[in-house]
């Protein structure tokens, strides 16, 4: 995405505010609004806001399994089974 294409004064925002909604939504688009010439606050289609905090979630379980991984917060994959068995077999048992 070429983000110099999609910077608009908050002025046209105001003016254009219905055919920039369908804008954004039709081609999931991302507008960045300026005021007093600084880049202020971001529009964006509801999905493509979903999708990027999706994806930002799952890139946070990686780091965070990474940094498991490397304090040695692991288990050998047959031990890890072992374990849910007993806790499966646990809550059958009540």
């Amino acid at each position: 995405m070429k983000l110099s294409d999609s910077i608009k004064p908050i002025s046209y925002l105001k003016a254009h505010a219905s055919e920039i909604i369908r804008h954004i939504v039709k081609n999931q688009k991302t507008l960045v609004v300026t005021h007093n010439g600084e880049a202020k606050v971001v529009v964006q289609d509801v999905k493509v806001y979903e999708r990027q905090q999706e994806t930002l979630a799952m890139l946070k379980i990686l780091a965070q399994s990474s940094q498991s991984f490397r304090r040695g917060g692991f288990k050998p994959l047959k031990q890890a089974f072992e374990n849910l068995r007993q806790r499966i077999h646990e809550h059958e048992s009540l």
